[in-house]
């Protein structure tokens, strides 16, 4: 599909001549109507359009664009408003005739631009797709899951857009939970999504709705353990859940008083001592907040986000050997982790070994091209 940030819509009469391919490569008996005008996207700077050049790409391209932006879109065509209510409809069945199998077509190409860090695109194919599919919920969560993704690449770089991108996605799961008959695959990705918000309340909600539906038995399993764990660990407690809102918040000071009370209730659970730990590393504590990562792991939190935040308090007290073993710890658990990447490269530096830094950002931006951090390092020692 072209890229439509760069491009604008032209609506023509059918041309005699296409009249006969179209119906051709149609399926469904999908028969033209001469009197709904096609709507062809061409490039933005393209002053002097020939009929000659038309091709299918911009056909279908233009009708994608008038389904996905609604009745709007037609308002520099010719016709009165009842007319082109009935056209939408039209263009929705023109181009699942003319291309029948566009849904797993533009589904794979989301997934692929998604994976290349090209969000928007990826939203606007599935914008598309939902335009021709508005009762898939397939779709739905698909560009729920792209929301998430998008959240997460700039939560890795800090960036002042997360938590509205976070409400973004946070927005497309509820619509995807809110789908009726209930979409169980949804239920599950929002329990996963919630988890990793540290909503446990919300979290637990979406995984009890999938065990009670859930066909999957592995999956109904390992959402069952989670809810175990849930409740035997209290993190739906009003205390954990106002910390961690305080401390995203920047609250740092209120989010300590709050896990404090949790940790007072709790004192053998890890998360209660992450939670900590995470706010006194924000708040420059780096002893102390070394101190309760360390508690977090040896009450059995020794996983990637918990060693990764130990190495940076170790990193800021100088024990480069420590952090070096707990970055490396925590990349054989999660190799892909960009975060942790990036911290072996700063840790490399630290060390005064540019050729190892210039390796790890390197991997980082494989995976991030837009990472601040890699791209200020390549920025710095470029000759």
């Amino acid at each position: 599909m072209s890229d439509r940030r760069q491009s604008r819509l032209l609506f023509l009469s059918v041309p005699e001549s296409l009249r006969g391919q179209i119906e051709s490569v149609a399926h469904d008996d999908f028969s033209i109507n001469p009197d709904i005008p096609l709507p062809v996207e061409i490039p933005e700077n393209e002053e002097n359009f020939k009929i000659e050049e038309l091709s299918w790409e911009m056909i279908i391209s233009g009708m994608l664009s008038v389904i996905a932006a609604g009745p709007e879109a037609l308002d520099s065509a010719q016709g009165n408003t009842l007319q082109k209510k009935t056209w939408i409809n039209y263009y929705r069945h023109f181009v699942l005739a003319v291309r029948p199998s566009i849904m797993s077509e533009f589904t794979d190409a989301a997934i692929l631009k998604a994976r290349n860090g090209d969000f928007d695109l990826a939203l606007e194919i599935l914008d598309s797709l939902r335009g021709l599919f508005p009762s898939s919920p397939v779709v739905t969560l698909n560009r729920a899951l792209v929301m998430e993704e998008r959240a997460a690449a700039l939560q890795r770089r800090d960036s002042a857009e997360t938590e509205e991108a976070f409400r973004a996605a946070e927005a497309a799961y509820t619509e995807a939970l809110a789908l009726y008959p209930p979409f169980p695959t949804a239920q599950f990705n929002a329990g996963f999504f919630y988890l990793g918000r540290k909503d446990f309340r919300r979290a637990r909600e979406c995984f009890s709705l999938y065990v009670d539906t859930a066909e999957d038995k592995a999956k109904a399993e390992q959402a069952g353990a989670i809810i175990k764990d849930i409740d035997e660990n209290g993190l739906e407690d009003e205390s954990f859940n106002d910390a961690y809102k305080f401390i995203q918040q920047g609250n740092e000071e209120e989010g300590m008083r709050s896990i404090h009370d949790y940790i007072e209730k709790y004192p053998s659970v890890w998360n209660g001592w992450f939670v900590l730990g995470w706010a006194l590393r924000r708040l420059g504590r780096w002893e102390d907040g070394a101190a309760a990562f360390g508690k977090a792991i040896e009450l059995g939190g020794a996983n990637s986000d918990t060693r990764n935040e130990l190495a940076i308090c170790l990193m800021e007290t100088g024990d480069l050997k420590g952090a070096r073993g707990e970055l490396e710890s925590a990349l054989r658990d999660d190799p892909e982790n960009v975060k942790i990447i990036s911290n072996m490269g700063v840790l490399a530096l630290r060390c005064g070994n540019n050729d190892e830094a210039a390796a790890f950002f390197r991997a980082v931006l494989e995976f991030d091209p837009e990472d601040p951090i890699a791209l200020n390092f390549f920025n710095k020692n470029a000759d």
